[in-house]
């Protein structure tokens, strides 16, 4: 039977994470066979491979589930352009990749709602499912694209400013209705195979973090839409496959370099300079209104040496050159 979506998960390290999500997905496809599934290990090294290949033998999912195992930990873009290559290589009839993290739970219905959605969307490229977090509330997955005015929002934190600067809040408040955004989070997205045959595959620059920002962007401007379909619902058991579970943590220097690669890729060296400077001048003038109480009674909750982090990291790419050498890798199929 023709696999009508390939659903794509990269494993590293999560195996039992793994399973719980196809489990969930097992769970739906009685009712939508039109699934196939392959799980990308960026080699583990830890018995995950074995530990996959066990499980879908023992519970007979070898007709919809498959293992690749890969030499190397390329990263997250890597792992993900593996399995789509496997897809669009495959002799099956796929009309869309599905990327689907490993530390999510599907719901029932959570794959054929994208489907529905996207067949009565020929616009549409991408679109995204509304996420709950292990508690069951809803969290936002449908944003605005990083831009700098986003930086100098997110850095201030000021209500005044935030309603001027609306349309560049890279994460809105939650609309629990289908509606058109800039991108969608990458734990649960849908593709369009016409998407990858126009723009290629995603950026393997990104280690992890902003590939998806990137790869939506580069579909908006090649003439498709982005949508979020509430109707989709899934778990994220948010930093489970990554460690970064604390929001106070501080966060892998792989953060800064993505981030670092996306404006420079979209704004240029001077639109990320001006990007720092906004957040810089956001977050200071945050810091004075908590000192002299002046409409901030909270704490500032930025992970551990956040802005030394960022804008040192920043500055020392440039006195070193690292900044000038950053190209775009290559993103064809």
């Amino acid at each position: 039977m023709a696999a009508r979506v390939w659903i794509v998960i990269v494993n590293y390290r999560t195996a039992e994470l793994v399973l719980d999500c196809l489990h969930s997905i097992a769970g739906q496809i009685a009712e939508f066979p039109e699934i196939h599934t392959v799980v990308v290990d960026n080699a583990s090294g830890d018995g995950s491979v074995e530990k996959l290949m066990r499980t879908v033998d023992l519970e007979g999912w070898r007709s919809w589930v498959a293992v690749l195992p890969l030499d190397r930990n390329g990263g997250f873009a890597f792992g993900n352009n593996a399995g789509i290559r496997e897809a669009l290589r495959s002799t099956c009839h796929v009309d869309y990749v599905m990327l689907l993290n490993p530390d999510t739970i599907a719901h029932r219905g959570a794959v054929r709602s994208l489907v529905d959605f996207m067949d009565s969307h020929e616009r549409v490229g991408i679109a995204g499912s509304l996420l709950e977090n292990i508690q069951g509330a809803a969290e936002c997955s449908a944003h605005n694209a990083p831009s700098p005015f986003g930086e100098l929002e997110s850095g201030a934190r000021l209500g005044l400013l935030s309603r001027i600067l609306d349309r560049y809040v890279v994460t809105p408040p939650l609309r629990e209705v289908a509606h058109r955004c800039e991108w969608v989070s990458g734990a649960s997205l849908i593709v369009r195979r016409e998407v990858f045959d126009k723009i290629g595959v995603l950026d393997e620059g990104y280690f992890l973090y902003f590939e998806e920002a990137d790869f939506c962007l580069r579909a908006r401007k090649a003439g498709w839409q982005i949508w979020f379909v509430p109707e989709s619902r899934v778990v994220h058991l948010e930093g489970a496959s990554t460690g970064i579970q604390n929001i106070m943590q501080r966060r892998p220097r792989y953060w800064y370099d993505s981030r670092r690669r996306y404006f420079l890729k979209h704004f240029g060296v001077s639109g990320l300079i001006f990007a720092d400077a906004l957040w810089a001048a956001g977050r200071s003038s945050l810091a004075i209104r908590r000192l002299s109480r002046l409409g901030f009674g909270g704490q500032i909750q930025d992970p551990k040496w956040f802005a030394v982090d960022l804008l040192w990291g920043d500055l020392r790419s440039v006195f070193t050159g690292k900044l000038w050498k950053i190209t775009r890798t290559d993103v064809r199929l």
